[in-house]
């Protein structure tokens, strides 16, 4: 039979360890869940890059962001499409970053959805502040939404990027 201290100290563990656990689960529902380091061994364009991450070549396609199209072979590059995928290949190409995901972590072309630190900084964010892409939230992600919906807000009335570059009150 255990003591009443050694019974106490048995059912404070347990209860940290049941709330360290409870807290977890919610970190990854919320959308906390690390994906760990990756290098960035290519960058397709704007917001999607592959990556060799859990040992294994990955396409990542970036959170919360729509660059202008530059490579479906159907449609024709969009106003500063360019850009964006210049920008991004600047900032990531070679880079080792820290992925992030969301409550979904794939979508239905298999890709990884994630968000990508990048020296410390989330770069989809830099891709709104600098007028490189559009905010684009797809549920059930969107714990960065808010925060994002503001990068992009500010992009748009400084006229950066595409805002100020492209025809059109949307920036197309």
């Amino acid at each position: 039979m255990l003591g009443p201290r050694r019974g106490s100290a048995v059912l404070v563990a347990a209860l940290a360890a049941t709330s360290l656990g409870g807290w977890r689960l919610g970190v990854t529902r919320a959308g906390g869940a690390g994906g760990g380091s990756a290098r960035v061994v290519a960058v397709v364009d704007g917001d999607t890059v592959d990556v060799t991450w859990a040992g294994h070549r990955e396409r990542v396609r970036l959170l919360g962001v729509d660059t202008p199209e530059t490579v479906d072979p159907h449609r024709p590059v969009g106003c500063y499409g360019s850009e964006a995928s210049a920008f991004t290949h600047r900032r990531l190409q070679g880079r080792t970053v820290r992925l992030t995901f969301d409550r979904r972590r794939r979508d239905r072309y298999g890709r990884l959805l994630a968000y990508v630190d990048v020296d410390g900084h989330r770069f989809n964010d830099e891709l709104l502040t600098g007028g490189y892409a559009r905010l684009l939230v797809i549920p059930p992600n969107g714990v960065n939404a808010r925060a994002m919906l503001d990068e992009e807000l500010a992009a748009r009335s400084a006229g950066r990027g595409l805002w100020g570059a492209c025809p059109g009150p949307d920036g197309r």
